[in-house]
């Protein structure tokens, strides 16, 4: 069997620099408000390294809190300064942008609306930058039901694709005479997505490794389903023989919460079937 990795896969910039932060910080003290990327992995490695993990401000009266790759709104940064808390703010630099824009947006007097998806995380923390006045469009059918408005401004969730930003935008345009869209999609999300459909179509099945609790991962993985074969997994333990040996050729992406350790294995798996 020949197996192939994607040209762009795993870690971005935004979770590198997450991880970084936080092992920074691992002194035993140090908790993560949710976890700090979308990997069950590296979420208990960093548990092992001294940085826990909390659901709420509420659990943790000392030490530091680290905002995750996610993003939080505003009123969590005030609750932890007014706790005494150490705040280290660990925000993919690119949610920010996507925050900071729809906060933007919302002061000057646009109707804001989120494209991705209403339960995600960085979605919640860009809509509470609005003070909560935005509208999450995560399906046509909620783009369709958008009431229209004088002033119509559009940001999006970091990991949501390309197609789907254009396909929500294009039936929001009739919404309002003054549209201002600023597309928050991350780079390295387009790179991904670009580079794994790219391989679906050149194999005969695919892989996509990563957290089943990560968006982005979960989005290559529909993505691929439309192209070939394809086995989304976190870990190489989920492989089997049986289930690969019919497949001559393999491609293999993965999430950009996805460790380079946990690919590899992947890989090699791959190659000795």
């Amino acid at each position: 069997m020949e197996a192939v990795l994607a040209e762009y896969l795993g870690f971005c910039y935004g979770v590198k620099r997450a991880i970084k932060i936080a092992e920074e910080n691992a002194d035993g003290k140090s908790c993560t408000l949710g976890p700090i990327i979308h990997n069950p992995q590296v979420v208990e490695k960093l548990r092992r390294e001294g940085v826990g993990t909390i659901e709420d401000l509420s659990e943790m009266n000392e030490g530091t809190i680290i905002i995750r790759s996610h993003g939080v709104g505003p009123q969590i940064y005030e609750e932890a300064g007014a706790k005494g808390l150490k705040i280290v703010d660990a925000t993919c630099p690119h949610v920010k942008k996507a925050q900071l824009s729809a906060k933007e947006l919302s002061e000057n007097g646009y109707k804001t609306v989120i494209i991705g998806e209403k339960n995600h995380p960085e979605v919640k923390s860009i809509f509470e930058w609005t003070g909560r006045k935005a509208t999450v469009v995560e399906t046509e059918e909620d783009a369709e039901k958008f009431k229209p408005c004088p002033k119509l401004g559009i940001v999006s969730q970091t990991t949501v694709s390309g197609e789907r930003f254009k396909l929500l935008v294009s039936k929001l345009l009739d919404k309002s005479s003054d549209v201002r869209i600023l597309r928050t999609i991350c780079t390295a999300t387009d790179q991904r997505q670009t580079a794994a459909l790219k391989l679906a179509e050149e194999v005969d099945a695919m892989i996509v490794v990563g957290g089943r609790n990560s968006a982005n991962t979960t989005r290559l993985a529909e993505l691929c389903k439309e192209k070939c074969r394809t086995f989304h997994i976190e870990t190489a333990e989920e492989l089997s023989p049986g289930q690969l040996i019919q497949y001559k050729k393999i491609g293999i992406t993965a999430g950009a919460s996805t460790p380079d350790r946990i690919i590899r294995e992947v890989y090699e798996k791959c190659q000795r079937i």
